[in-house]
């Protein structure tokens, strides 16, 4: 398949919009990777970016995550929630709401308020149910088996088994007005317009698929985290030439994901080139239904080793850590696998052989692949290189292409869905910064589609053994003994096709400061300025 295109008529209507936005002093002008402005609700699409540009900054969670420090990899602190605690029957936990916040329409958070809003993603028979919503959030909680108000900032979560990464689950989960879907005529096409929730910033402005418009909440209830600048623009870029044409000319102030080979020409011009280790990576993650041909452990760990990390570098403009596993090798749970699956085509060849694979055989496989999407790096390109690269083993991919919410649906749906036409892989990026997110939710059987995001299927009783483990591990350095453990399996058994880990590269004017870039998926928009 040849991936060489043009520029979708989506980012041209959408470069040639952003070139009509008068910049006003203190306005950031942001191009997303996204086709369309993620979901306003509450709980956002759009993937990890969704969460970036549109969770974050116009609501809170419970619990959330340290953007403050480049140096050092985030860590969980208290949000709207300023403490929280497990009893000794390992299954109730008790949170402590924060006193005074509001929402953007005024309301009072209260503990009623968060138990409405996990009825909203968990009670199909709630009246703010919302499908669209729950779609998103549902499966980032399977913990959560009862929740009650003890008071106006008490609150009780209980989970069906003790599972200590309740806290990692609960950074996902976006609180809303309630308030504010009433007066909207309990209504969430209409909040769509006119959201509310407790975050830094308020949206002003909504118009799918051409921009998003933020001002900054002066009454949040974080002072540090009020927003310096005027207003934040978000504007949906999902070709990457078309978004780096927008910065160079102007259009835009900051973009994510700028196209590689732009780079040089960037630096060149004054522009600023950030980026920072984090935890994320590229994979495909593999079907391991009855008739994959992934099942063979052979077939994947040749796949694993056919690729020439170091030769996608450039592809990528260098902005990249090459794949060793799942978790990038710095991680604190990498472990000590005994497999590596670095570039070796002899060896790759004769494990292809002793599968019954070789010139006169080749292995024939269909892959899920998006053109753009959060996350996504650079998709086409990048997986016409693991397609060339798998050929000189003998394995032939066809791609399945599709618009990234409908990969994300398809990867909800599970491999033995229709709607994936019997693809044997698809090509997903995970968030990998916390154990259930980064390990479990991928390969835990309870899990499997479309249950959770176990979207191979895939099911082992010793894997099962090692997550139920973690969950009931409570102290920090016993889980992280368990975690490098389950690592190991991870990439001994070559699960996936490790290819490599984002370094989160984002291009900027330089009239931008202030940016400190976490290493974390999200980041704080909240000390940015715009210097003329």
């Amino acid at each position: 398949m040849n991936f060489k295109r043009g520029v979708s008529a989506l980012a041209t209507a959408a470069a040639l919009f952003c070139a009509t936005l008068a910049q006003a002093d203190g306005t950031l002008r942001v191009g997303m990777t996204a086709a369309d402005i993620p979901l306003t609700t509450g709980q956002t699409d759009q993937g990890g970016e969704g969460m970036r540009f549109m969770g974050y900054t116009v609501y809170d969670s419970l619990i959330e995550w340290d953007l403050t420090s480049a140096d050092k990899p985030s860590v969980l602190i208290p949000g709207l929630a300023t403490e929280w605690s497990v009893g000794e029957d390992e299954l109730t936990w008790t949170f402590k709401l924060r006193e005074g916040v509001t929402f953007h329409d005024g309301s009072p958070l209260t503990a009623e308020v968060v138990v409405w809003n996990l009825d909203k993603l968990l009670d199909d028979t709630s009246e703010q149910y919302d499908s669209r919503q729950a779609a998103q959030g549902k499966s980032r909680i399977p913990a959560v088996a009862t929740y009650a108000v003890v008071d106006d900032l008490t609150l009780t979560i209980t989970t069906g088994t003790p599972d200590a990464t309740l806290p990692y689950q609960l950074a996902w989960i976006l609180m809303s007005s309630k308030a504010n879907w009433e007066a909207l005529d309990k209504d969430w096409e209409k909040v769509a317009t006119s959201p509310s929730g407790t975050g830094p910033w308020k949206l002003t402005e909504f118009v799918p698929r051409e921009r998003a418009v933020m001002v900054p909440n002066e009454d949040y209830w974080d002072e540090s985290r009020i927003p310096q600048l005027d207003e934040m623009i978000l504007i949906p870029l999902p070709e990457p030439n078309a978004r780096s044409a927008a910065l160079m000319s102007g259009q835009v102030d900051w973009i994510e994901a700028p196209a590689p080979d732009t780079i040089p020409a960037m630096t060149g011009n004054g522009f600023v080139i950030s980026s920072n280790a984090y935890p994320h990576n590229w994979t495909w993650h593999l079907s391991r239904l009855e008739d994959s041909p992934w099942n063979d452990i052979r077939v994947r760990k040749a796949a694993n080793m056919a690729i020439d990390r170091e030769s996608m570098m450039p592809l990528l403009g260098g902005l990249m850590v090459p794949g060793k596993g799942f978790l990038p090798p710095s991680s604190q749970w990498f472990g000590n696998p005994e497999f590596d699956p670095s570039y070796d085509l002899e060896a790759a060849k004769a494990l292809m052989e002793e599968a019954g694979f070789g010139p006169d055989n080749h292995l024939e496989v269909k892959a899920l692949i998006s053109p753009s999407g959060s996350g996504q790096m650079l998709p086409l390109p990048m997986n016409e290189f693991v397609q060339q690269s798998l050929a000189e083993v003998w394995i032939d991919v066809d791609f399945m292409v599709v618009e990234w919410n409908q990969m994300i649906n398809l990867w909800r749906a599970g491999a033995a869905d229709p709607a994936v036409e019997g693809a044997h892989s698809i090509n997903f990026t995970y968030f990998i910064q916390d154990p259930f997110t980064g390990l479990i939710r991928h390969l835990d059987e309870n899990l499997i589609a479309p249950n959770g995001t176990n979207w191979g299927h895939y099911s082992d009783p010793e894997m099962q053994a090692l997550f139920e483990q973690i969950k009931t591990t409570f102290d920090p350095e016993e889980q992280n003994a368990v975690l490098q453990k389950t690592h190991e399996k991870f990439v001994d058994e070559a699960l996936f096709l490790f290819v490599t880990h984002d370094v989160a590269p984002r291009a900027m004017s330089p009239k931008v400061k202030g940016f400190v870039q976490a290493q974390n998926w999200y980041q704080n928009f909240s000390s940015i300025t715009m210097e003329e």
